[in-house]
């Protein structure tokens, strides 16, 4: 437990909050190596049957802490990708645990591209979801560029990766990747009705029945790889550079 990031069990649940509403709960290294050692120490614990990612009401997260990130991308030049948040989507990748996320608000970047590794997204009217990277001269991240066509077609997965279009709640639903929306404020009660859903049913069997709905992890992480190392190049890009400084230009006036 953190001031950023809180971690309960509670009965057969394990509840992961973004708690940073001064910053709309950017992520920052930390709160990345926080949650996954919360996904990670869940796999081998009969206990915890479901985990819940929640932002709370209001927000889900903002993404990537910029300034942080940058600061941590490029200690290393060799690896500009920042070892946290690749061990927080290779703990997606490899989870065997029903995971079901609550979104309240917007949900950015990784806010959108994790929920793809989610079994089950609830979302309030308000939430809208955008994966701006091209707008910093950026490419796509978390396997995003694999499972956002799989599940919602080549066409909205090329409007919201490549032209950085916004979706609202409801066209997430038509999309496919969003189950229910509900009223605002209401996203982790009923994300944790749902928990108790999936835990109330036969351990195994979910467990099994998950495995052969989803792609390999090893898929997964091999696109997490290739994305990776073109994050990493495009970091240095000249395109990146100028669309870093006009971001920080802009959040300074």
């Amino acid at each position: 437990m953190t001031g950023h990031l809180i971690v309960t069990d509670e009965d057969a649940m394990r509840v992961i909050t973004l708690r940073r509403p001064e910053k709309k709960n950017a992520i920052t290294q930390e709160m990345y190596r926080l949650m996954s050692d919360a996904i990670d120490t869940a796999q081998n614990n009969p206990k915890i049957r479901c985990i819940v990612i929640t932002g709370g009401s209001g927000v889900f997260t903002s993404g990537n802490d910029l300034e942080d990130f940058l600061k941590e991308g490029t200690n290393n030049t060799d690896t500009p990708r920042a070892s946290n948040a690749a061990k927080f989507l290779y703990s997606l990748a490899h989870n065997v645990k029903p995971i079901i996320a609550a979104v309240d608000g917007i949900a950015i970047g990784i806010g959108t591209t994790m929920l793809f590794h989610c079994d089950y997204v609830l979302a309030s009217k308000t939430a809208t979801f955008k994966t701006p990277f091209i707008n910093l001269g950026l490419v796509p991240e978390g396997a995003s560029s694999l499972l956002m066509p799989r599940t919602m077609g080549h066409q909205r997965a090329f409007a919201m990766l490549v032209m950085g279009r916004t979706v609202t709640a409801d066209d997430a639903h038509t999309a496919g990747f969003v189950n229910v929306v509900v009223s605002p404020g209401h996203t982790e009660a009923e994300a944790r009705k749902v928990a108790r859903e999936i835990c109330a049913l036969p351990a195994e069997a979910v467990a099994i029945s998950r495995k052969l709905l989803k792609l390999p992890p090893e898929d997964m992480t091999r696109r997490i790889d290739q994305e990776g190392h073109l994050f990493g190049e495009r970091m240095r890009s000249n395109e990146a550079i100028a669309a870093f400084k006009a971001f920080f230009s802009r959040k300074k006036s």
